[in-house]
C-alpha cells in the first residue's frame, strides 16, 4: 500500500461517524443482512451522495489456539512462537477468539445524489429509517472515496455491539447443535412428519438422552 493509500484509508476511518447502529444484533448461528445508508458530501458541489446497500455478515466462528497461532504468530520464529502457543492453550477456557466475515453486496447498491446540505439529508434519512423500522438498518456519514472503508468502520462497531452475547452463546453451544435442535423441535411440533428425523438427529449427535423426556412428550402429544 502506498503512502497516499495509507493516508486515504486513515482519513476515511477518522472521518467516518456511525449515526445509527442496527437495533438488533447479528445472528450467532446464521447470517445477517445489515442495510446501510452511507451519506457523503461531494467535494466539488454542495450536494450529498446517498448510497444504500447491504452487507452480509457471516456466522461468527470460534478460532482455536492452533488456528490462531498459524495466522497471528506467523511472524514469530523459534522458541517464542511455541511459548505463545502454549500460553494460549493453557488459557483456552478463559479466552474466546471469534472470527467474523462480511461481504459488501455491490450489485445491490443504490446510489443517488441529493441537492441538500448534509444536516438536512441526515434528518431526512433518519426520518425514513424510523418510519421503515428495520431492526438491521444503519446510517453512516463518511467520505466519498474510499467509501468502502466507511463500511468497515460500521461493521467494526456492529461487531463490538454483538460480540459479548456471541461469546456467551458460543460457550454454551460451540457448534450450534442445540440451536438447530430447538428449531427442529419447533418445526416438529407443527409438522409431526418431522418427528422421526428429529429423533434420528438426536441419536446421531449423541444427544438423545439429554432430550429424551422432551422428545417422547412430543411423540405422545396430540
Amino acid at each position: 500500500m502506498s503512502r497516499d493509500r495509507q493516508f486515504d484509508f486513515w482519513y476515511a476511518v477518522n472521518n467516518t461517524h456511525v449515526l445509527i447502529l442496527p437495533k438488533s444484533r447479528l445472528e450467532t448461528f446464521g447470517t445477517s443482512m445489515v442495510n446501510y445508508h452511507l451519506l457523503t458530501e461531494l467535494m466539488d458541489s454542495p450536494k450529498v451522495r446517498v448510497r444504500e446497500g447491504r452487507i452480509e455478515a457471516y456466522r461468527p466462528e470460534i478460532i482455536t489456539p492452533d488456528n490462531f497461532a498459524r495466522t497471528a504468530l506467523e511472524g514469530f520464529g523459534g522458541p517464542e512462537a511455541s511459548l505463545y502457543l502454549e500460553w494460549l492453550r493453557e488459557h483456552e477456557k478463559e479466552l474466546m477468539i471469534l472470527k467474523y466475515g462480511f461481504a459488501i453486496r455491490k450489485q445491490e447498491i443504490n446510489d443517488h445524489i441529493v441537492s441538500e446540505t448534509l444536516p438536512v439529508v441526515i434528518d431526512q434519512v433518519r426520518e425514513a429509517l424510523a418510519e421503515k423500522d428495520d431492526p438491521l438498518s444503519a446510517m453512516v456519514v463518511g467520505v466519498d472515496e474510499p467509501w468502502e472503508v466507511c463500511l468497515i468502520k460500521l461493521m467494526q462497531e456492529v461487531v463490538q455491539q454483538a460480540a459479548p452475547q456471541h461469546a456467551l452463546d458460543l460457550r454454551r453451544d460451540p457448534k450450534g447443535y442445540r440451536h438447530e435442535i430447538e428449531k427442529d423441535f419447533s418445526d416438529a411440533s407443527r409438522d409431526r412428519s418431522k418427528i422421526s428425523a428429529l429423533g434420528a438427529k438426536l441419536q446421531k449427535l449423541s444427544l438423545f438422552e439429554e432430550y429424551e423426556d422432551r422428545f417422547y412428550a412430543l411423540v405422545r402429544a396430540r
